[in-house]
């Protein structure tokens, strides 16, 4: 089973994360994006999503399931979206593709977060992937020097706007041994729109794909 095989299983195992009949909020990313190729099966039960991004949107448009601005949503039980690494605590480094802004949103505005992930991105703690923050353009060089001081190594992604317009900057070499206090104090700073870490928003249940299945951590 390769790594494919891997996120297609996982995102059918997601499939029973589903509550028939009320709004589903799905996140972005190649495992997500088998996902959406699956839900065309749910139609019937899905009235509405609420997308974290414009390609996730484009998706579900394409199967049919009507996607709906989260102002015009009261309630969504569950929100569905995967992670560039993730703890068995639930807390997550998301925003390899650059929606971590509007996914934070969708989380918080959700019962429940289910992860998506297969085995390779399950870490005992985070750091290993770079971490994307969202900035307010004219503080690009503030936060620069605000993650340096953190020990990081900070790269502008080059070429690249969010949906919200915009930058990321990505920041190697963080050792996040307190993801809650390093979360509250990076998004405190001026200029910071949101961080890649997600542990004010945790997942609540993880599945993890394996060669040998889906595995399922409670968290």
């Amino acid at each position: 089973m390769n790594q494919d095989d891997m996120k297609r299983a996982v995102a059918r195992a997601a499939l029973d994360e589903i509550v028939p009949g009320a709004i589903l909020g799905v996140g972005t990313g190649s495992t997500v994006n088998f996902l959406i190729e699956l839900l065309a099966e749910r139609r019937d039960d899905i009235p509405g999503a609420v997308s974290s991004s414009e390609a996730s949107t484009e998706r579900l448009n394409a199967i049919g399931i009507p996607v709906l601005e989260l102002n015009a949503v009261e309630h969504i039980p569950v929100y569905i979206d995967g992670a560039d690494e993730v703890t068995p605590q639930g807390c997550m480094t998301k925003g390899g593709g650059g929606a971590l802004t509007r996914e934070k949103i969708i989380a918080s505005a959700s019962d429940r977060f289910v992860c998506i992930v297969d085995q390779s991105k399950l870490v005992d703690r985070l750091g290993a992937f770079p971490l994307p923050v969202e900035i307010i353009p004219m503080a690009e060089a503030l936060i620069t020097r605000s993650l340096r001081k953190r020990g990081g190594r900070p790269t502008t992604r080059k070429d690249f706007l969010t949906d919200n317009g915009n930058r990321i900057i990505d920041t190697q070499g963080l050792t996040i041994k307190d993801p809650v206090a390093f979360e509250q104090t990076l998004t405190a700073e001026p200029g910071v729109v949101t961080c890649g870490t997600f542990a004010l928003t945790p997942a609540h249940r993880i599945l993890v794909a394996t060669p040998d299945g889906t595995q399922t951590i409670d968290c």
